[in-house]
């Protein structure tokens, strides 16, 4: 497993899990789960989190320094191609042309499920304004491939609604995009506990991406650690093979000669 990195936009990373840093009471809790975690990729809201665009207030990079940690500059809470393309750039400008981001254009308040039109046509602006695109997206294999055609460098289909909790709903679905896919697939949103992230790993998936289910659990610090063991778990009995499922068993597991009697 050593030599087993995610390799995005060609780089490498130790670990597959990618953490988000919303919904923390504060920056110091943020830095203890996300140390916890393990995670080399940790997503940052724009236009939620202060990385420098507010002067005099706490810095998330403060805690959280570009030279420990890939920064994840992603596009929440933009509802348009135009909003989402307009802070990526902004995020580039504050970190100093830092290229690699996550993109997501929400169509839905709600439910937060992601607006696919404006999503293409962000991701078209933004490849070819340079940037090192990773992608939300709904679990469409025919949307996946869109994006991927157009230069993304990863394509993150839900499991399940954001902040839902609900894991993965539609694994059919899933193991299509990823067995068409040639960029990575991660599972980003719908995730609550490690079983669900374990499950993500097994079906071939090449990392997950979470927030709420770290953030939210009774204690973060000890769920983050968690979840890195169901990541590393899932991906090594990925790795590894699981035994055909059958009926009923053929033969038995035990020998059925030289019985003590």
């Amino acid at each position: 497993m050593n030599n087993d990195s995610l390799i995005i936009a060609g780089k490498a990373y130790a670990s597959r899990l990618l953490v988000g840093t919303g919904k923390y009471p504060d920056f110091a809790a943020t830095k203890t789960a996300i140390d916890a975690s393990g995670a080399a990729i940790v997503t940052v809201a724009i236009r939620r989190t202060n990385i420098g665009q507010e002067p005099g207030q706490p810095s998330l990079l403060d805690f959280l320094p570009p030279a420990e940690y890939t920064l994840l500059p992603n596009t929440a809470g933009c509802y348009s191609a135009k909003d989402a393309v307009r802070t990526l750039q902004l995020a580039r400008e504050l970190l100093d042309g830092h290229d690699l981001v996550k993109l997501e254009v929400l169509g839905d308040p709600n439910t937060l499920f992601p607006h696919m039109p404006e999503t293409l046509k962000a991701a078209e602006t933004l490849v070819k304004d340079g940037f090192k695109v990773m992608v939300y997206c709904s679990d469409d294999p025919i949307q996946a491939k869109l994006l991927e055609d157009i230069g993304c460098v990863a394509v993150m289909p839900l499991a399940s609604l954001i902040g839902s909790g609900m894991g993965i709903l539609n694994p059919w679905n899933l193991k299509l995009i990823i067995e068409q896919a040639t960029v990575p697939v991660l599972v980003d949103a719908g995730v609550g506990t490690a079983s669900d992230a374990a499950v993500a790993m097994e079906l071939g998936c090449d990392g997950v991406l979470m927030n709420t289910a770290i953030a939210l659990a009774r204690d973060p610090a000890m769920m983050a650690g968690a979840m890195k063991k169901a990541v590393e778990a899932g991906r090594e009995a990925y790795l590894a093979g699981r035994m055909p499922k059958k009926l009923y068993a053929a033969s038995p597991s035990s020998p059925t000669t030289g019985l003590i009697s």
